[in-house]
């Protein structure tokens, strides 16, 4: 499957919308659940803009869509054990769930067909193995992907991660921490992103996934959007390359990441 260039991060987006939208709609006429696998950070922000525009359009019925995170930050216990950080800290995978999906999403939605608080999913560090069942036995419809652009992180699965792994707490590299802090700008340095998170394996977005979209938009994906296109399989030291091992998949980029 050869990666598909668009303009611009708007093009991407509204490429992506499109997709997940039909899903989506087919899904509601069949009255069946519909989960959407769904990264934090800068890279799905124009999909969800324009999946809200296509919602708002056409009023559709979304009551039946799960929002499934891929991974939380976690934060450090004196007894050497994690805890997922609180709702409130800036950084928060579940409030950017609930602040730029679930809000941005149900905006635009008809009175009585929008997605409800419980269907937003995210990992825990208490449970790990419970989110991957959770996953396991719904399966995500549209598994939505971003890379790391310095170290090919996908969730927080950093280089060197074995391919069968699953759901579980991780060590965060610092190159992926160092990249956080343009995700999340309120950090003031790297000693403030959190060195632990809990994310889905690369088995885990394999396996539950019925179609993957890797998306890499701007000129700093530029080394990803090469290790990607070059790969036929996962690399272990580019985690990202797990979407050409899904079942059914695209590679979406925008002209600046494909150095067009």
């Amino acid at each position: 499957m050869e990666p598909v260039v668009l303009a611009d991060d708007s093009a991407v987006g509204l490429y992506a919308a499109e997709i997940i939208y039909s899903y989506l709609a087919r899904s509601s006429e069949s009255g069946k659940r519909f989960v959407l696998g769904c990264p934090g950070g800068r890279t799905p922000r124009s999909t969800y803009k324009y999946l809200a525009q296509l919602i708002k359009l056409s009023q559709l019925d979304i009551s039946h869509m799960v929002i499934a995170m891929m991974d939380e930050y976690l934060t450090d216990n004196p007894d050497g054990t994690h805890s997922n950080h609180a709702f409130e800290k800036h950084f928060s995978c579940a409030r950017f769930a609930k602040l730029e999906i679930f809000d941005v999403l149900n905006a635009g939605a008809p009175e009585g067909g929008k997605i409800a608080a419980e269907n937003i999913r995210f990992p825990d560090a208490k449970d790990p193995d419970g989110y991957e069942e959770f996953l396991r036995t719904v399966g995500v419809d549209v598994f939505l992907m971003a890379s790391g652009g310095s170290d090919g992180h996908v969730a927080f699965n950093p280089p060197g991660t074995a391919r069968d792994a699953r759901t579980r707490i991780v060590r965060i590299a610092d190159k992926t921490r160092n990249d956080n802090l343009g995700t999340f700008p309120d950090f003031k340095g790297i000693d403030e992103v959190p060195t632990h998170g809990v994310s889905v394996g690369p088995a885990t977005m394999v396996d539950v996934s019925a179609i993957a979209i890797m998306q890499l938009i701007g000129a700093h994906k530029a080394q990803a959007f090469q290790r990607i296109d070059s790969a036929t399989s996962y690399e272990s030291d580019w985690p990202s390359t797990i979407i050409r091992e899904c079942k059914n998949y695209l590679i979406l980029a925008d002209k600046a990441a494909a150095g067009i």
